[in-house]
């Protein structure tokens, strides 16, 4: 049967409206597909998405805020501990001990409760406090535990751990311990915890996706060229302090799950968050103008908005009453001896 011309028109013009439509379905794909890492020039090393989880992070663990882990520079000859965040029970001694004997009596958990607990000894030859060292003799002892932290203030069962576990270091190595009156030490706990928990800032941005999502590479390589590096958990970056073991300036994290998937190429993500824990960092950091530098050039290159955590963008001007009042904060604490970035702040605010 020979077609009409209607026929033949309607058979190509129905052909063009499946090619459209294909056309369109492959464009929409196209469109939808998260974002992915320009590729690396050669010689750059592994392409960024291969690096999603590899982690350079300086180790930070609870163990790091403990009231020992401060190592003091050579020239100090003060305690690591401080009255005006922990406890101090002084120890007496008949005569020196040896820092080997001390290793022996020390107990095997650092911590009373939540609370950080330590020993230093002061040692004779180095004329400084410091932790029991084996080869070294003490002619003094004190057993310290902390006042507060972000679990809340030091209780009285803590504080009794804390007498009991400094009293059998002391029966091991005949000391004779003076602990200060429980009920005062309790009282000034909860003054200081209740200080920290109003002076405690912690603040996060969040960069979300205006169109098409991000893949786990994009991110990584975008925030790299601000400085961001890989953390020790899949998902998180940061960038580290200009002084070599303390804690990151800033924290940048997405989806653990999409850094974990088999193939981080096809992770959709939509939204990151920019986080930075005031109170870790030294004011001359630069911390929050830092955060808010990054947060908008991260935002302009990845066609991204800032908002808060409800979702809502932020504007300059809520920016800058944010910096307003972290200045009046970094003054408070500067006033309590409490800088930001300093050993105590550290410490208490962990």
């Amino acid at each position: 049967m020979v077609m009409s011309n209607l026929q033949i028109g309607l058979a190509i013009l129905g052909g063009l409206v499946l090619a459209a439509m294909a056309a369109h379905a492959a464009w929409s794909a196209r469109k939808n597909q998260p974002r992915q890492a320009a590729p690396s020039d050669p010689g750059d090393g592994p392409a960024i998405e291969s690096q999603v989880g590899v982690g350079i992070e300086p180790g930070l663990d609870a163990a790091a805020f403990d009231v020992a882990s401060f190592p003091l520079p050579l020239v100090e000859k003060r305690a690591s501990m401080d009255a005006l965040i922990d406890v101090i029970a002084p120890i007496a001694l008949e005569g020196l001990i040896s820092g080997d004997a001390a290793l022996a009596a020390m107990p095997p958990t650092r911590r009373a409760g939540s609370k950080p607990f330590s020993i230093e000894g002061f040692n004779e030859t180095g004329q400084r406090w410091e932790t029991p060292l084996a080869g070294q003799r003490y002619s003094l002892f004190q057993a310290g535990v902390q006042l507060a932290n972000r679990s809340g203030a030091l209780n009285e069962i803590e504080y009794s751990e804390f007498v009991m576990k400094t009293q059998a270091f002391c029966d091991a190595i005949n000391g004779s311990p003076d602990f200060p009156e429980m009920r005062e030490e309790v009282a000034r706990a909860r003054e200081l915890d209740q200080f920290a928990s109003d002076h405690d800032a912690q603040l996060g941005f969040v960069l979300r996706a205006r169109h098409a999502a991000w893949s786990p590479g994009y991110v990584q390589q975008n925030a790299a060229r601000l400085g961001f590096v890989a953390g020790v958990i899949p998902g998180r970056m940061v960038v580290p302090a200009s002084v070599a073991g303390m804690p990151p300036v800033l924290g940048l994290s997405f989806d653990t799950q999409a850094a974990l998937a088999d193939d981080p190429a096809q992770s959709a993500i939509r939204d990151v968050a920019i986080s930075l824990d005031v109170a870790q960092v030294d004011r001359s950091e630069r911390a929050f103008e830092r955060m808010r530098e990054t947060a908008l050039a991260l935002a302009d290159s990845m066609d991204g908005v800032v908002t808060d955590d409800n979702g809502q963008p932020l504007a300059p001007e809520a920016m800058d009453t944010i910096g307003a009042e972290l200045e009046q904060l970094y003054d408070t604490l500067d006033q309590r001896d409490l800088s930001a970035g300093s050993a105590l702040a550290r410490r208490l605010f962990s």
